[in-house]
């Protein structure tokens, strides 16, 4: 982590728009960036899924936010499906428009306009996640209720539930 802050435009977005919340988190600067939630964990010292990745896509054609736990992937085909739609990546030139940032900084907020957001339910398991602060070199800490108010977004899972693993009747039998 960086002794001496830096500044950035994106970053002093994010911090207005935190503020404009009445939220003031200390934003962390990196020496290098960040860019997967296991860098981001690991310079932190934090669990991989505390880390609130930012990841864009397009819902039938519309930018829409995912806030997803580090510890796991959106599976795009049920989350389409459970928001009636159908969800694509979205390309780096819709990310920077939606959001005006660029992939690997991308924060929740501080955005041109709003972008319909949804927050991965799983975040709700940690008291402190971690997300973007407009830079791949920058985050943010906050919670999960609070991440959720300030995107005004949509807690859901972003992945079907895992069935249990049940053994074979014939497994069982020969313990």
């Amino acid at each position: 982590m960086s002794a001496s802050p830096t500044s950035h435009a994106a970053v002093d977005r994010v911090a207005a728009a935190l503020a404009a919340q009445g939220l003031e988190p200390e934003i962390v600067w990196f020496d290098d960036a960040v860019t997967t939630a296991r860098l981001a964990a690991d310079a932190l010292g934090v669990e991989v899924g505390q880390i609130a990745n930012s990841l864009v896509f397009t819902l039938d054609d519309e930018p829409i936010l995912v806030l997803t736990s580090g510890a796991h992937r959106v599976d795009t085909e049920w989350l389409g499906s459970a928001l009636g739609g159908v969800i694509h990546r979205a390309s780096k030139e819709t990310v920077k428009q939606a959001t005006g940032q660029v992939i690997g900084g991308v924060a929740p907020l501080g955005h041109p306009a709003p972008v319909r957001t949804i927050v991965d339910t799983d975040l709700a398991a940690f008291p402190v996640v971690w997300a973007a602060a407009g830079h791949a070199k920058t985050v943010f800490s906050t919670t999960f209720d609070d991440l959720v108010r300030i995107t005004r977004g949509t807690p859901h899972a972003v992945e079907p539930a895992a069935l249990p693993i049940v053994e074979p009747a014939a497994v069982r039998e020969r313990s």
